[in-house]
């Protein structure tokens, strides 16, 4: 099978690559830079170079694949609603090159806006500021062959930059690892490695579900994950109010626990990495 993956460099979206390559398949993705260009090149993949903004080269390359995954999204959080706008757009451009053909695209999303212990069936709360499932749904209406992949809020393993170094640099900045109330929110959390299989899985099962769950530890207590990282900084574990985090606050407090049963049923999948707080057990995640 020939797949397009959007963000092919990312932390997701390379991993998604080099499982993708392992399994045969072959692979052309997207890259902005030369140098992430040539790494993507020495794995065995083709290249694109070109930006989200380059709808045009999207569609065409598109075009020519058997399947579409999309793992870009741009995490200036300083622009997010719009780089929500852009990611639609890209979605959007993405499945009108496959309306019309049963070639499947992948899009990818977050647990934010289901109550606790969601499932597949669920739907988020359409009022979340991203569109990626909302944009999918959108196109599935138009007879498009598309699903959504949604990952746990920690996509984690050494090199992650993602929530949780986010929870590490606060806490080494405040002096304290904190927590919201009494941290009972729960996130969810998948090694990354393993979220990379659900994807190539799901494409090889057929896509035959609208939605499947990244997600390997279902419900970890925000407070837990505090208590690892005040541990492994040897700060104290406190609980603090909202100003304490920032604009990431609404994360911080956020309950994105769901459930993968029905993902792990239909695909077979079986996590097979470290947990979240085995993985946060690790100094390499406090090095910097």
């Amino acid at each position: 099978m020939h797949v397009f993956v959007t963000g092919a460099t990312g932390w997701v979206g390379s991993a998604v690559v080099q499982d993708l390559l392992a399994a045969g398949h072959q692979v052309t993705g997207l890259a902005r830079a030369a140098d992430k260009a040539d790494q993507l090149s020495a794995l065995g993949a083709k290249v694109v170079r070109t930006t989200l903004d380059d709808l045009d080269t999207l569609r065409s390359v598109a075009s020519t694949a058997d399947a579409v995954i999309h793992t870009a999204f741009n995490h200036d959080f300083s622009k997010f609603l719009e780089n929500c706008e852009q990611d639609r757009r890209v979605i959007e451009a993405l499945g009108s090159a496959l309306e019309g053909s049963n070639r499947p695209l992948l899009v990818t999303s977050g647990l934010s806006g289901l109550t606790r212990g969601a499932t597949e069936a669920d739907l988020p709360n359409p009022a979340s500021p991203r569109k990626s499932e909302a944009a999918a749904q959108a196109l599935a209406a138009r007879g498009v062959h598309v699903a959504t992949v949604r990952l746990a809020p920690s996509v984690h393993g050494l090199g992650d930059h993602g929530f949780v170094p986010i929870l590490v640099r606060t806490a080494k900045q405040m002096g304290v690892s904190a927590y919201l109330g009494e941290g009972q929110n729960c996130w969810a959390g998948v090694y990354r490695l393993d979220a990379a299989r659900v994807y190539r899985l799901a494409l090889e099962e057929g896509v035959t579900q609208s939605v499947y769950h990244a997600v390997a530890d279902e419900a970890v207590p925000f407070k837990a994950i505090a208590e690892m990282i005040g541990g492994r900084l040897n700060l104290p574990v406190e609980p603090r109010d909202r100003e304490h985090f920032g604009w990431f606050a609404s994360m911080a407090g956020a309950d994105m626990s769901v459930s993968s049963a029905r993902t792990r049923e239909l695909l077979g999948w079986k996590p097979q990495g470290p947990s979240l707080l085995v993985d946060l057990d690790q100094p390499g995640y406090y090095a910097s």
